[in-house]
């Protein structure tokens, strides 16, 4: 403070009594009703989405968006209002809101949302008018219509605007993904995926927060806290139905195969594992039990070898961006996956697995490759690329 003088006891009560309603004498903030009224509706909503109660959801605003979450299995809901913006008998809320599907996620899933309310004149009361994602935050799977959910074996499968017999093959797929990647990956980790199937490439796109420019003609992608945490929530796998659509059935599996590869794997890829790496085991698992030659699984790559343009370097992390030329995004696949392929071939399985948590063990970036190949295959970066563009010469030429 600028300047201080003694001020007696008594005038500090009466400043005190003054400020009640603004700050308290401890220092707090006052408790703002406004905000403590809608946690408590918030609350009343959520209590009555995981009871299934469609009138006690009804009685705390806008029925919408409860069909849309029938049949999906949660094993936690709750809202945590962040702030409050109020004009008259209308508010605006921040909301934090967190959810677990049951079975399938070890902690909770954090989304923002946009709750805006009224109240009722003749009670008081605040009642829900909308519930929307927030601005930086994106939909959920009930955002985009009602959710059919379907259970396998290893899998859970939610999907909008599909059929339950289409929602059955995504999950028929992961079952048959999750034993092989267990069979490839020894490592603990909840053998088991939530797969969610959009109506469209938009759809998919909108999961993502991103435009749908960036994900077209990828398949699926994976979504999951890199290091995962013990309790992160389960990843997602998410399709583009349009591009997954496309697939035959051997294709179909492999991407299934290689997104459950990243779930299994998701613990020990961090920041220091190159995506050429994560890549490139993803597409070793999803191909190792295929019977597909070389050439089959990689032709970009074959077509360059054979017409003497044999790589000189492991694909860059650049390579693989959405956004890179089709081209040189597959090269960047069959480039990784045939790295690894490699060191399944010439170091043995076991060694593979062990590079890959060697890398992913490391602090940071700097020198986890090189740090990982001297001690697992006892070889140098140089080295090791040398002997990979032999392999792909012996392979394609």
């Amino acid at each position: 403070m600028a300047g201080r003088r003694r001020v007696s006891g008594s005038s500090v009560v009466a400043l005190c009594l003054l400020l009640v309603s603004l700050v308290a004498c401890g220092g707090r903030t006052a408790a703002d009703p406004v905000r403590a009224e809608v946690q408590r509706v918030l609350d009343r909503r959520a209590a009555a989405v995981l009871d299934h109660d469609r009138a006690a959801y009804a009685r705390t605003g806008g029925g919408a968006g409860f069909d849309n979450l029938s049949e999906v299995p949660l094993a936690a809901w709750s809202y945590r209002v962040t702030g409050v913006d109020r004009t008259g008998d209308t508010a605006t809320a921040d909301v934090e809101l967190r959810y677990r599907l049951d079975g399938h996620d070890r902690g909770p899933v954090t989304a923002g949302r946009t709750v805006r309310l009224s109240r009722d004149g003749a009670d008081g009361r605040w009642s829900v008018d909308s519930d929307r994602p927030a601005r930086q935050s994106g939909p959920q799977p009930w955002d985009q219509g009602a959710v059919r959910v379907v259970r396998g074996t290893h899998s859970l499968v939610l999907g909008v605007g599909q059929s339950t017999g289409a929602l059955r093959g995504y999950a028929d797929l992961a079952d048959r993904a999750v034993p092989a990647v267990s069979d490839a990956w020894e490592g603990q980790w909840a053998r088991s995926v939530v797969v969610l199937v959009p109506k469209s490439l938009e759809g998919m796109a909108g999961l993502l927060g991103s435009p749908a420019s960036s994900y077209r003609g990828i398949a699926a992608v994976t979504t999951g806290e890199t290091g995962g945490r013990e309790q992160a929530p389960a990843d997602r796998i998410i399709v583009n139905p349009d591009a997954y659509g496309l697939l035959g059935t051997l294709g179909k599996q492999v991407v299934l195969t290689h997104e459950t590869t990243h779930v299994a794997t998701r613990a020990d890829t961090t920041a220091a594992t190159p995506l050429w790496l994560s890549e490139g085991y993803a597409d070793w698992v999803g191909y190792r039990d295929s019977g597909r030659a070389p050439g089959q699984v990689a032709p970009e790559t074959a077509g360059a070898v054979s017409g003497g343009r044999v790589p000189a370097n492991l694909p860059t992390d650049e390579d693989f961006g959405f956004t890179a030329d089709a081209d040189r995004l597959a090269r960047a696949y069959e480039g990784g996956w045939l790295a690894c392929r490699m060191i399944a071939d010439q170091w043995g399985e076991d060694r593979l697995d062990g590079f890959y948590r060697a890398v992913g063990a490391h602090e940071e970036r700097a020198g986890a490759v090189e740090d990982a190949m001297d001690e697992v295959l006892g070889t140098t970066p140089r080295e090791f690329t040398a002997r990979w563009r032999e392999y792909l010469r012996a392979e394609f030429d």
